[in-house]
């Protein structure tokens, strides 16, 4: 899952794309709207975090040129203007939630798995692909009932096959779930990082099956 964070102040923008990383999201960081318009032209995000007190365009024009265009991302506005005004307006101008600073970020995390799922059509916090199971709620995986170990960049790679599961998942969007925009990474790094999660569900009913040229799709083997 990647998260565009949209902040100004570099400390905090820095504090918050750490911690992100850390719960398993690549992140890009934009410090003004200009630079964040450029960066949802070029890549797709699970989540964008939108501050509103930018420079160059401010959150709320980026927000409402984002939906004038037709980009459904979901977006959670971070601000400082904790009034019911301020809330009532960014909701209205488009945004999906809604976070006043300061804020725990044990709750933004919350929040943004709820906008993934619902995102992915799914309700339900756990998903079941045999004895492979994700738990939306903490974003952990478990393999015939133990925890499944697996690096950042792995965990990426199969959290977005789970929120897809039985569909096609090309290369490219694999890959800009994993890199992000800073990311150097060459053709071949998504394949490792594939074989690398195919290794881990080895004896698992849960498959991960290549479609040449395509992508990738994972089912269940019954």
């Amino acid at each position: 899952m990647k998260i565009l964070l949209v902040e100004d102040n570099h400390e905090l923008a820095a504090w918050l794309g750490k911690a992100l990383k850390q719960a398993n999201y690549a992140v890009d960081i934009a410090h003004d709207g200009e630079d964040a318009g450029h960066l949802l032209k070029v890549a797709e995000y699970a989540v964008v975090i939108l501050d509103l007190s930018l420079p160059k365009i401010d959150g709320m024009t980026l927000l409402k040129g984002l939906r004038q265009a037709g980009n459904k991302v979901p977006v959670i506005i971070l601000t400082a203007n904790a009034s019911l005004d301020g809330r009532v307006a960014g909701l209205d101008g488009g945004a999906d939630d809604y976070l006043a600073k300061p804020f725990e970020i044990a709750e933004l995390e919350a929040r943004i798995r709820a906008l993934v799922r619902r995102g992915h059509d799914r309700a339900a916090p756990q998903i079941a692909i045999g004895d492979l199971i994700f738990d939306g709620g903490t974003r952990q995986f478990t393999l015939a009932g133990e925890t499944l170990v697996l690096t950042p960049r792995e965990h990426a790679v199969l959290e977005l096959l789970v929120l897809k599961v039985g569909t096609t998942v090309a290369k490219a969007t694999l890959s800009e779930s994993v890199f992000g925009f800073d990311d150097t990474a060459d053709a071949s790094a998504i394949e490792i990082y594939v074989h690398r999660v195919r290794k881990k569900l080895e004896g698992s009913s849960a498959q991960i099956a290549t479609l040449r040229g395509l992508g990738y799709m994972l089912r269940h083997a019954g």
